[in-house]
């Protein structure tokens, strides 16, 4: 598990250097196992040492696969929609969770996941998100909420739930009943 966290960190973040406790902060894996698991991966030379200005490890475009993985990884990264709620649902009582950007392939959308709810815990919000990223690879852009300022923002139209509504997106929680309406 962790050396296909740390694929998916060096693979979808191929222009970032990271190094040892960066990655095993980033994916929540013990920081041991982590340099255990990056070193078999310089050995395979999927990854490779960087040095300079800023050292640490950053993913080898020259591999001789590394097209491929990259798509591999890209199609078997998937979180399913029960997971997102499960881990979202600790940080507090959700009305509306939906999906965008990275989720749905819309690059243009300037969120990846739009979160709804009351007695949002923020600390907590931001330890699920941290979890949500560890498991995908990639940092997740995400806005949170509470039901009041949403009504009242869609209510303005906010050209941030614009965004959000006017791409792709998937509702995987609708409490307050905004599926089909735009």
């Amino acid at each position: 598990a962790a050396r296909l966290k740390l694929l998916r960190l060096f693979v979808f973040n191929d222009d970032t250097a990271f190094n040892a406790a960066d990655a095993a902060f980033r994916t929540k894996t013990a920081k041991d196992a982590a340099r255990k698991e990056m070193a078999v991966l310089v050995a395979a030379d999927v990854i490779r040492k960087k040095t300079g200005r800023v050292a640490g490890y950053i993913a080898n475009k020259r591999f001789v696969h590394y097209e491929p993985l990259k798509t591999f990884l890209r199609e078997t990264t998937e979180l399913r929609d029960t997971d997102i709620i499960a881990t979202l649902k600790r940080a507090g009582s959700l009305r509306l969770v939906m999906l965008s950007g990275l989720f749905t392939g819309a690059i243009e959308s300037k969120v990846d996941l739009l979160v709804v709810g009351d007695r949002m815990d923020d600390k907590r919000l931001a330890t699920a998100i941290r979890s949500l990223e560890a498991e995908l690879g990639r940092e997740l852009r995400y806005a949170c909420f509470t039901t009041e300022e949403f009504k009242y923002r869609r209510g303005v139209y906010d050209r941030l739930l614009r965004d959000v509504f006017d791409y792709p997106n998937r509702v995987t929680l609708d409490k307050l009943g905004v599926t089909g309406t735009a």
